[in-house]
């Protein structure tokens, strides 16, 4: 009954105020099972026909545990405890039959749950739900949001992993509308497009961040820190600007930077260069807000999702942190392309970024970041 109790949302604004809080965790609680108990045997993925989506191997560029331990993953996940539940509905045109399947990515297999609905359309839907305990176990109070973040994440690596295998128009769905499934991917066959759907519903922007290949997928991981070395202005406004058209909408995008102008920065107009919207030096604030870890303050910079009002309602709180976590998963792709070590931060306290510039407080949050430097720890302890 405890674990039914912990994964039972809670009413979500009072849970990301009191997250927003200097409130320290309780003693850690119980994970329970690191994936979730699928019914039935596993069901061995087909050799994929001509034509057909490869769903073993979308699986494998975006969920899929590459140790024995769980723990590395393409998608990044608050202290690596990845909450995040997929279960697929299949459609015509793929490797898998249709029908709706569990996914296990300890095993990088799937247990097939029963038909397909009726009207499904062609390729592979990925609904994404989770298993709060496991965040809750080392977070404690802390872990809404952070759940919200890690989901937002993993849509952003299926997103990539159709990109990566010819997928043109991956529809990404995260509305914040429902609390289970918090999103879902639709990802139809090579070569077919996506469902029509009507005009105004809530998706995520097609980023413009280039074609990825499988190798740069299953390479991404979060920097260990420190992460010094400040970004070239090109790099920053490249990593930004991933940014900003992925997670359009509720938030705003800027980046603290260091000397020899320190300040926060953000795309001009143009789209071309960064204007400097706030002088002085941000960084050693942002380590304290981040559950104090004080590296941060030595970063090269930090990206920022900044909104997220504290008088948001669920369905916003739920829109903004899903939306952040994808459009960060993003610039960290962009980041790496540019030679730069990124690491997200997802857990903020007393983040008030708005009213620590001068405006009305408790509209402008932080709300998710990407540090990034030049060089990374094991660089930093080379000769």
């Amino acid at each position: 009954m405890e674990h039914a109790r912990e994964d039972r949302p809670p009413d979500l604004v009072a849970a990301l105020a009191r997250a927003r809080t200097t409130e320290h965790p309780g003693p850690g609680t119980r994970a329970g099972g690191a994936v979730r108990a699928w019914p039935g045997p596993p069901t061995a993925f087909p050799e994929t026909g001509p034509e057909e989506l490869d769903v073993q191997d979308l699986l494998r560029l975006s969920l899929a545990a590459s140790d024995g331990s769980g723990r590395l993953r393409p998608a990044p996940s608050a202290g690596a405890l990845h909450p995040v539940d997929t279960e697929l509905t299949v459609g015509a045109g793929c490797s898998l039959p249709p029908g709706r399947y569990g996914y296990d990515p300890l095993r990088h297999r799937v247990h097939r749950l029963g038909r397909q609905p009726d009207g499904t359309p062609p390729g592979v839907t990925a609904r994404l739900s989770v298993t709060a305990r496991r965040t809750v176990s080392h977070y404690g109070h802390r872990a809404r949001p952070l759940l919200l973040l890690d989901t937002g994440h993993a849509a952003a690596a299926l997103y990539l992993a159709a990109r990566a295998l010819g997928v043109s128009e991956p529809d990404v769905r995260l509305d914040g509308r429902a609390e289970s499934p918090l999103a879902a991917v639709h990802i139809p066959p090579p070569g077919r497009r996506g469902p029509v759907h009507p005009a105004g519903s809530a998706r995520v922007p097609e980023p413009s961040v280039g074609r990825p290949v499988p190798a740069e997928l299953l390479a991404r991981r979060s920097a260990l820190p420190p992460l010094p070395g400040a970004p070239s202005p090109d790099a920053l406004l490249a990593v930004l600007t991933t940014a900003a058209r992925a997670g359009a909408g509720d938030l705003r995008w800027c980046a603290a930077v260091g000397p020899p102008g320190p300040g926060l920065v953000e795309p001009a107009a143009d789209g071309a260069t960064l204007r400097r919207y706030a002088a002085g030096e941000a960084r050693p604030t942002l380590a304290a807000w981040a559950a104090g870890q004080a590296w941060i303050a030595d970063a090269g910079a930090v990206l920022l999702a900044v909104g997220c009002p504290a008088d948001a309602d669920a369905p916003h709180i739920r829109r903004a942190h899903l939306r952040a976590g994808f459009a960060v998963h993003l610039a960290h792709v962009t980041a790496r392309r540019h030679s730069l070590a990124a690491r997200p931060v997802g857990s903020w306290q007393q983040a008030d970024l708005g009213a620590a510039l001068g405006a009305a407080p408790g509209r402008d949050w932080v709300v998710h970041a990407l540090v990034l430097g030049t060089r990374h720890a094991d660089e930093e302890n080379t000769p």
